[in-house]
């Protein structure tokens, strides 16, 4: 977190009372009174419920609520934004996260707004993909603020973003514009999860860079340290294992295959970096998430390989940067989102 107060993002409403963030996960769900200035108070959270139907993990959601109704300072909160993991589809309010089995074009926005209302609070409410929440927070207090057109992404688990062009978010109609991951970098590639052909989230993700290790005859030793290892769906840190965790931690020693899997990884991000300069001419392209801690291992293939793909003037001085806001950017972002998404002064969800 900034340790200075910063101005609140672009659009924010008049009023100056705090955002009420709430963050949803496939691990925890966890809330937040955002502040004008970007700090942050009543923090609080809750395991995501695992093997809950859809109103037993509804049921989290309203106790992070519950728990946030009790800061004195509840009443003066003047809008809500949620941010969670997809896919999502604003334009309906639903959710259908990947790792939330429970929830399947579930209504969270309804479900919210209704818990709010329950406690008093009758709040404007937006509803955020995990990337576009992650891009808000990078533009208002991270690495991509000062920037009028930026590419933001999450590469964890799958590969996220979203955009800013001309100093305003970018959800698209239904909130998933800017979803890099789903950009196909090899006409001939492997399958999708999605359906597609060799989408950058089947080459760059921590999970395809695992597999895609571990096909090639990697083989690791050793087991991750606690939470410093990320496993497949994540990214990097702790030590060897057979997870992405344990590719990065190889790479760092020298290890050959682990070296071609992160430079694998790092060109596809490349050319999809380079593809959204060039349709809509950001200049930075700003990368968080697990596998993003593996530093120089994925950020030196990223910048090697992209000066092959952003060629054309406007594009080739794209920078290449880490996010700085770290688990602090689904809170923040989902306030960042609410504030800028919003009308400048509160009306009826």
């Amino acid at each position: 977190m900034p340790s200075a107060p910063f101005p609140a993002p672009r659009a924010a409403a008049a009023a100056s009372g705090p955002t009420v963030a709430i963050d949803i996960g496939g691990t925890k769900i966890a809330g937040a009174l955002v502040h004008p200035d970007g700090t942050m108070s009543a923090s609080t959270r809750r395991p995501t419920p695992r093997g809950a139907d859809a109103d037993g993990v509804m049921a989290a959601v309203a106790e992070v609520v519950a728990d946030l109704s009790e800061s004195p300072l509840w009443a003066s909160a003047v809008r809500c934004g949620i941010g969670s993991a997809g896919p999502v589809d604003t334009s309906r309010g639903t959710v259908s996260p990947v790792n939330i089995g429970a929830w399947r074009e579930f209504p969270v926005q309804e479900r919210v707004v209704a818990e709010l209302a329950a406690r008093g609070a009758d709040l404007p409410t937006v509803l955020a993909g995990d990337g576009v929440a992650m891009t808000a927070a990078e533009h208002w207090l991270g690495a991509a603020r000062g920037h009028a057109n930026a590419l933001c992404m999450v590469v964890s688990t799958g590969v996220g973003g979203g955009l800013i062009l001309n100093s305003r978010l970018h959800p698209g109609p239904t909130g998933n514009a800017g979803h890099i991951g789903h950009i196909s970098v090899a006409f001939d590639g492997e399958p999708c999860a999605c359906g597609g052909h060799g989408c950058v989230e089947s080459i760059a993700s921590g999970t395809a860079i695992a597999r895609w290790a571990l096909d090639q005859g990697w083989t690791p030793s050793g087991t991750a340290e606690g939470d410093a290892g990320v496993n497949a769906a994540g990214g990097a840190g702790g030590g060897r294992d057979a997870t992405a965790a344990g590719v990065a931690a190889a790479a760092a020693e020298g290890d050959p295959i682990a070296l071609a899997a992160f430079d694998r990884a790092g060109r596809a991000l490349a050319a999809a970096i380079a593809a959204t300069a060039t349709l809509v001419e950001t200049d930075i392209a700003v990368i968080g998430g697990g596998v993003a801690a593996a530093g120089d291992t994925l950020f030196g293939p990223i910048r090697s390989h992209l000066a092959a793909y952003a060629t054309l003037s406007f594009a080739k001085d794209i920078q290449v940067v880490p996010a700085m806001l770290g688990t602090h950017a689904g809170l923040i972002g989902a306030a960042a989102a609410a504030t800028m998404l919003l009308p400048s002064a509160p009306s009826s969800s």
